[in-house]
């Protein structure tokens, strides 16, 4: 990258609780494996004097006789679903510093033949390295700009986009992840987390139109041999007949099998297990192990993995937020029984607090429900997100989550690779 203006990390001083609920945020049995959470700003924008950094994802890329490379991809937000080109940034010290964000010439902005004024972007991106190749997939999806905003009129048919950062560190021209079955006007992995196999297939899970308003999901298996990326096969659907059904689904893999979370518009989000990543089971709304049913208005959840415990990083109603757009703050975690498909009420904890006044100025609190995480290393895991007020012109700071291990992580990369 050109320019490299480091960016210091300003901490704060530890994990804000909402009055009410210290019984639930309190010390946690000796099983727990969470030792500490802290939060970090990485760019400050709630002043308007910088730049609202959205979508902040990183993944690690390893590093011979060195520490992973952690590498994110952003890009500003100025308005509703209204983002500007995708940018990368870099931090060679476990996040502390980060390089002066770059835009990623082949995520950039893009005129539209035949429609005067159209321009397609690139939204959504998911960076994830691939070992085989030793190349970064990242994943989004395009989507269409009139003027400053969304274009509502005129969204053309929308499906995964990629690029490729090689090892060398450039990155490859804009490629369309092809599907012959797809229906509809779009189909999408948009924010979704996915599994890489050991043979270096990608498993993944795609939302998708089939010609009504209630999209379905399905899972799918991809290989990839560092420039393209190509779907092998596709499961049966899960459906839900509610508004836009069924949207933005992340998996993981935990103790040899697959699992997805899918944000939905019912109040609610939803759960469903696999074997092979292909044929999920019945989906199951979250709950609680007392199976009281979570709060969820229309926002993505996306997966904690250990290898000793599963856990879920999510937004859902409370007392503290009932005034906030779709109660998109503050974000919690919680671990999820792998058997039952539920969460444990008694390990529910905040990972980043609400800010703000959420009684008297809701507008005036940031939002978080667009997310990320990432296993950093065998002793810490983070959760990055870009804050925005959709009210308040957008500003908002780009925090990250350190989430620190009581035991090591054995599907997190290692401090130093000697390969």
């Amino acid at each position: 990258m050109k320019r490299r203006h480091f960016l210091k990390i300003a901490a704060t001083s530890g994990i804000a609780f909402t009055s009410g609920d210290r019984s639930l945020l309190s010390a946690q049995s000796d099983q727990d494996l969470i030792r500490d959470i802290s939060k970090h700003t990485l760019w400050r924008n709630r002043d308007g004097k910088g730049i609202t950094w959205f979508h902040p994802r990183c993944c690690m890329i390893p590093r011979k006789g060195a520490a992973p490379q952690a590498m994110m991809t952003l890009q500003q937000i100025t308005g509703s679903d209204y983002f500007g080109p995708v940018h990368w940034s870099v931090s060679e010290d476990e996040g502390q510093h980060w390089t002066d964000p770059a835009p990623i010439d082949s995520l950039g902005r893009r005129p539209v033949k035949g429609h005067e004024g159209l321009q397609e972007g690139v939204c959504d991106v998911v960076p994830e390295y691939h070992a085989a190749t030793g190349t970064v997939l990242a994943l989004g999806h395009n989507v269409y700009y009139r003027g400053p905003k969304f274009s509502n009129n005129d969204q053309l048919a929308r499906g995964p986009v990629y690029t490729v950062r090689k090892e060398d560190g450039s990155w490859t021209e804009q490629k369309i992840l092809q599907w012959d079955a797809a229906r509809g006007s779009i189909y999408t992995n948009g924010c979704g987390q996915r599994v890489t196999m050991p043979d270096g297939d990608v498993i993944l899970a795609l939302s998708f139109d089939a010609g009504s308003p209630a999209r379905q999901v399905c899972g799918a298996r991809c290989s990839f041999d560092g420039e393209t990326l190509e779907i092998r096969e596709t499961g049966p659907a899960l459906t839900l007949d509610v508004k836009r059904g069924l949207l933005e689904p992340s998996v993981t893999r935990f103790r040899d099998r697959i699992f997805v979370t899918i944000r939905a518009e019912d109040d609610r989000g939803y759960v469903a297990v696999s074997d092979d990543g292909l044929q999920y089971g019945e989906k199951k709304a979250w709950t609680w192990d007392d199976g009281e049913p979570l709060g969820m208005s229309t926002t993505q959840q996306h997966w904690l993995t250990h290898s000793d415990a599963l856990y879920l990083v999510y937004t859902r109603r409370d007392v503290s937020n009932e005034k906030i757009i779709r109660w998109r703050s503050p974000l919690w975690l919680a671990r999820v029984d792998p058997e039952k498909l539920c969460l444990i009420r008694k390990t529910e904890r905040i990972v980043l607090p609400l800010v703000g006044d959420a009684v008297n100025d809701p507008d005036g609190v940031t939002l978080m429900g667009n997310f990320h995480v990432t296993n950093v290393s065998p002793t810490q895991s983070w959760v990055t997100v870009g804050e925005w007020m959709p009210k308040r012109k957008a500003l908002g700071d780009t925090l990250l989550a350190r989430i620190d291990w009581s035991r090591p992580n054995l599907l997190a990369p290692s401090h130093v690779s000697h390969e």
